[in-house]
């Protein structure tokens, strides 16, 4: 287990800490000990002044346990975040994870120095907290894909996460809307990936070429307006898997030109980070992280 380092994520700052004595709302729980109005309270969460047992909290009906410790933030200052593309899911002294919508990089790319990423935003936002703070990749996901990226806050969790990436109990989940009508409810797709280092365009080979091995497995979800919703999870995670994968079997994402999807009014890439697990190294304890399907992938089946 990695011992976790000394708190620094957070300006000074004046807290009051609680610890709960029996199950409860957190709402209720906040406005019992604290005696403020609904409206404050409401704010407190929405400033993400509040943490549960270390980890922000803004979830008015958040199930708390007996022993949990609560403690809010009164400085107004701690951790104000907006972005029209990225918003927090999660965020501890280990790890901050987030929703990205389609359109950002994850992280820097040649030839797009001069562009935004969530990682230079997000850096900047924990550097406003304390100026020697830094982030850590350890995964990515394309500029127009969407849905749950996490980092890690020191090398050492890092370096522990990107170790087990491909252990069974860490699991990465996506939601793919492909051109046409899948005809199995369910299927793997076994490759091996290689990119073309002048067009980076990844290709699928059915034999060991000296790419990288990778497997999506898929399931039907939805079937509509001649279009297939599935729900891809990738024990491995090579660079544009399940994008290439899908196009070999004749069915690529909508909206996915680049690799064989016709041009439609769909504005986007219909591919979603909807589900990553990972095991903490710094208890052992699996930790999940959500992003909801966008409306747009159901719409585009009507």
């Amino acid at each position: 287990m990695i011992k976790p380092t000394s708190r620094k994520n957070f300006i000074r700052e004046r807290s009051t800490d609680f610890v709960v004595n029996e199950p409860a709302k957190l709402f209720d729980f906040l406005q019992q000990k604290i005696g403020s109005s609904r409206n404050n309270i409401k704010s407190l969460l929405a400033k993400r002044l509040v943490s549960v047992d270390g980890a922000i909290e803004t979830r008015y009906d958040y199930e708390l346990q007996k022993g949990q410790k609560i403690s809010v933030c009164f400085t107004g200052k701690k951790n104000t975040f907006s972005h029209p593309k990225i918003s927090i899911i999660y965020e501890d002294d280990a790890f901050l994870v987030v929703d990205k919508k389609e359109g950002i990089l994850s992280v820097p790319a040649p030839n797009h120095a001069a562009e935004d990423t969530v990682l230079k935003v997000m850096v900047g936002y924990v550097k406003r907290q304390n100026r020697q703070n830094a982030l850590y990749t350890v995964h990515r996901i394309d500029r127009d894909t969407s849905g749950v990226l996490m980092f890690t806050k020191t090398p050492e969790v890092q370096q522990a996460v990107k170790a087990h990436w491909h252990d069974s109990d860490h699991r990465k989940v996506y939601y793919a809307l492909v051109e046409g009508i899948v005809e199995k409810d369910e299927d793997t797709v076994e490759s091996w990936l290689k990119e073309d280092p002048k067009t980076y365009i990844v290709h699928s080979y059915n034999y060991d070429n000296g790419g990288m091995y990778a497997v999506t497995k898929y399931k039907v979800i939805q079937r509509g307006n001649g279009r297939t919703l599935l729900k891809c999870e990738i024990p491995t995670g090579r660079k544009n898997q399940i994008r290439v994968h899908m196009q070999s079997i004749g069915h690529p994402i909508v909206g996915d030109v680049k690799y064989g999807a016709p041009v439609t009014s769909v504005k986007r890439l219909c591919l979603h980070a909807t589900y990553l697990a990972i095991k903490n190294p710094m208890n052992g304890k699996i930790i999940s992280f959500e992003s909801p399907v966008p409306r747009i992938f159901y719409t585009v089946m009507k």
